[in-house]
């Protein structure tokens, strides 16, 4: 019998990764927890997701100042949720002027951003260890809507809004002349996809529109870095049959009037043989079916987490854990 979070069993320390993607861009990765992308250009860096806290920020920026001494301008948000925002104070001292955000993204943190972060601090210990380090919410201050363009020297970067799927305010950053997508939480690789605000019906459309920039390298919300044509469109694939798989399931739950408990039941069975061993699953599935079902039932924007939620949700389907 489980009582509290799948991620609170999570405590193992994970083993960081920086890695050189091209002559600008790097991925900062660490077996499943959140990736952080890193640009950096003629005359600056840019983060594309800020971590956690300002706490882990500091070892991002270490690993940064061993490659370069440019200062850090820019932070990127490619969505609102707390565990990818909550550490970008943590840059303010290394020459920080923007933090970048799609206007839904924005209107996302007015709407739920406190809530947002409420929740996720209570879902992830290991994660907010040094919470009493973030100042409160991370605003954006350079807010744009659909794409923006911006020139680090003579690095061009696009900043693009491409579809929703795991948000609505979903942002990718897309460096053309490297053929490089850092792509936020859209694209997953090894790890489950958090569907608990998700667009389900918007999601796959989106995936063809990132299909359709031909990256040759991307870096995914979690899991590795994909450093190949092949590995990219292996991790495409991957993320639309998870999706897909997940909300069909809802859809054939509601159509035979299965509440939400048997409706875990049933995605359980279509998802577990595939999915069940990645990074994060148990923690996410609960989540992924509320909302799954939610949006299969008609209720078209996803409902607001709150910390109460949380507990009443997940004690509601996650008592008995699976056999390991």
């Amino acid at each position: 019998m489980s009582t509290q979070f799948a991620s609170h069993a999570d405590l193992d320390v994970k083993q960081v990764s920086f890695t050189q993607l091209s002559e600008h861009c790097w991925a900062y990765t660490a077996e499943g927890d959140p990736n952080t992308g890193v640009i950096i250009g003629d005359d600056s860096v840019m983060i594309i997701d800020a971590t956690a806290t300002p706490v882990a920020a500091q070892d991002l920026v270490r690993q940064i100042r061993e490659v370069t001494d440019k200062p850090i301008k820019y932070v990127t948000l490619s969505h609102y949720h707390a565990v990818r925002v909550l550490g970008a104070s943590g840059y303010k001292e290394h020459g920080l002027e923007q933090i970048i955000a799609s206007q839904d993204t924005h209107d996302l943190i007015v709407e739920r951003g406190q809530q947002d972060m409420d929740s996720e601090i209570g879902r992830f210990p290991r994660l907010f260890q040094s919470v009493e380090s973030i100042p409160g919410l991370t605003w954006p201050t350079l807010i744009f809507q659909k794409e923006m363009t911006l020139m680090m020297g003579g690095l061009e970067v696009k900043i693009m809004q491409l579809g929703r799927g795991h948000t609505k305010g979903d942002t990718v950053v897309w460096v053309p002349s490297e053929q490089v997508l850092y792509s936020g939480d859209l694209v997953e690789c090894d790890a489950a996809c958090y569907t608990g605000d998700a667009y389900l019906t918007d999601w796959p459309q989106t995936l063809d529109n990132i299909t359709a920039l031909n990256a040759q390298k991307l870096v995914p919300g979690r899991g590795p870095a994909l450093e190949s044509p092949e590995q990219v469109a292996e991790g495409l694939a991957y993320t639309r049959a998870f999706v897909s798989t997940l909300f069909q399931s809802a859809q054939k739950a509601v159509a035979q009037n299965m509440n939400l408990k048997d409706c875990m039941a049933l995605t359980r069975e279509a998802m577990d043989p595939q999915f069940g061993e990645v990074f994060i699953y148990e923690h996410c599935l609960p989540f992924d079916v509320t909302r799954a079902h939610d949006e299969a039932s008609g209720v078209r924007d996803p409902r607001i987490w709150t910390a109460e939620r949380d507990q009443e949700m997940w004690h509601g389907l996650q008592l008995e854990q699976p056999q390991s």
